[in-house]
Formats: structure tokens, sequence, C-alpha cells
């Protein structure tokens, strides 16, 4: 342990806390895209079910209640890759001391309370789905009780942990429509795909490296398939959510706005694979990186929020 890791260790938890969500759960970003998430399912529940939208506890319930299982997702990640931290990734910030991962995950376990009463102050029926996610979630912590197999198929790994996208959004849209009505809205299966699509295009692209910045033990798609084949997968990822997402638009009655914002946005997506193939660099790597949370960032902004801008308030 360094000098500087060492008097850092003796600060005060709140104090190495707020450094450690700076490196690994970043909040001003997470929050922006969790508020846009969730509101714009919040918005497509409303417009597939022909409501006005809910009140703003509504919105504020769902945001930090997403914000709380994300993080108890961080905290999952950490459990899964200690031992692999630990050999390959010492400059993280458990293996080399600054917080641990019992403090990483008893933040998470108290929250959990939390979590629920955000829950039941909208309606009980809530609890359930709740469960379900966290369900999902503790499956995913021990690698659904079988990570010998899991771990030498990465693309059943994939879908495995990104089923959990859809049922987060189930929760969230539940916000909207579970206070009313104990079934979800007809086509809302639509937006439930696209945020599995989403989850794909940001797990590929924070996966996908230039070759001079592979590391032994750190498993990425540009490893597994090589820099060409990996930024072809990320952007096949994009087009399936594309398509799902033009759906989505038919369904709240936006195909035009919503069509003409994602094809523009997979543009862009499709333009920086295509540069990333013929020169995969440290450059091109950080910019996949962050055109995949744009990407998802655009994505649901154009299916919440472009309805509203052709629609007038359902009443």
């Amino acid at each position: 342990m360094s000098d500087t890791t060492s008097a850092r260790a003796q600060l005060p938890f709140l104090h190495r806390f707020w450094a450690y969500q700076a490196e690994r759960f970043p909040l001003l970003r997470t929050v922006t895209l969790l508020i846009v998430f969730t509101a714009a399912s919040i918005s497509v529940s409303a417009h597939l079910s022909q409501r006005a939208l809910p009140g703003l506890w509504t919105f504020v319930v769902a945001a930090l209640v997403a914000l709380i299982v994300f993080f108890q997702m961080r905290a999952s990640d950490e459990v899964k890759d200690h031992d692999e931290d630990y050999r390959y990734r010492p400059e993280r910030p458990i293996p080399r001391g600054l917080v641990s991962l019992r403090e990483v995950v008893t933040v998470a376990l108290l929250l959990v309370p939390l979590a629920i009463l955000l829950a039941v102050s909208l309606t009980p029926w809530l609890l359930a789905l709740l469960g379900l996610v966290w369900l999902w979630l503790g499956l995913m912590t021990v690698e659904f009780f079988a990570p010998a197999w899991l771990k030498p198929r990465p693309f059943i790994y994939l879908v495995s942990h990104m089923l959990i996208m859809p049922i987060i959004d189930l929760f969230v849209t539940a916000t909207e429509w579970l206070p009313h009505d104990r079934w979800a809205p007809n086509g809302l299966w639509l937006f439930l795909a696209l945020s599995f699509f989403n989850g794909c295009v940001l797990e590929i692209g924070r996966k996908i490296w230039a070759p001079q910045n592979e590391r032994d033990g750190v498993e990425t798609y540009s490893q597994l398939l090589g820099p060409r084949r990996a930024a072809a997968l990320w952007a096949g990822a994009a087009a399936a959510a594309l398509g799902w997402l033009i759906a989505v638009g038919v369904a709240v009655g936006a195909l035009l706005p919503v069509a003409a914002i994602g094809t523009v946005a997979f543009l862009v997506v499709a333009v920086t694979a295509l540069r990333f193939r013929a020169n995969p660099t440290p450059e091109g790597q950080k910019r996949i990186d962050v055109l995949a949370g744009l990407w998802v960032l655009v994505c649901y902004a154009a299916a919440g929020f472009a309805p509203l801008l052709g629609l007038e308030a359902i009443t």
C-alpha cells in the first residue's frame, strides 16, 4: 500500500466513500442517466395506458430506487470481481485499501429498507417487483450458482446479466401503472426489450479496448473477438436497440420523431464503430465508451419525451 493510500485509509469513512464513488460509481453521470431513464419509462407507461403523467413523487421514487439498485449492482460486481481485482487490478479502490469490500456491501444492504419505504409510499404491490429485481441481482452475484460454466460462455453470460435491465425497467414503469392496474399496459414489452438491448450496448461498449490497453486477466469483447468484430457487435447491438426504439415510437404514437432521433444517433454509433475497426486506438476506445452512454440517454429521451411534443396532455 502506498503512503498516499495509507493516509487516505485513515480518513473518515464518508471521505473515503466519496472518493470511491468518484472512481467506481460517479454520481453526476449516473444520476443524470437514471433521471432520464426513469422519467422516460414513466412517460412511456403513461402514454401506453392513455393516462396523464403522475405526480412528481412518482418520478422521485422511481429515480431514487433505481439509484439504489444500480449502486447495489456495483456492490455485486465488487463481490464477483474481488479475487480478480486483487490479482489483476490492484489499482482499484478495494484492492488498494481505500475502502473495504465489507464497507461497500454494508452500504448496499443498508439501502434496502430505504428502497422498501420508497416503493411502499406508492403501493405495497411494488414490493413484489422490487423483490424480483433483488432476486435476479442475487443470482447474478453468485453467477447463477454456475460460475465455472458461465465464464467460458461470454454471450450466455451477457444475456443472463443484461436481463436485469428489463426487470429493473418493469419496476420503474410499475411506479406509474401498478397504482392503477394489476397488469402492465399493452405494448410495454417493446420498451422492456429496448432496455435489454440498451444494456447490451452499454456492457459491450465498456468492454471494447484498444489492443495496447488490453490486460491479462481482464476479459473484454475486443480481446475475445478482436477489435474489428467487437466494434461490429457493438454496432449490431445498437441496431437492434434502434429497431425496438422505433417499435416503441409506433406504440406511443410518435413514430416520426422517435425514428428520426434514433436514426441520427445510430449513424453516429455506426461511424464511430467503423473508425475503431479501421484504427483501434485508445481515443477510439474512449469514444465508444462515452457514446454507449449517450446512445442510451438519447434512446430513452426519444422514447419517453418525443410523444410529449406532439400529443396533448391526456386527461
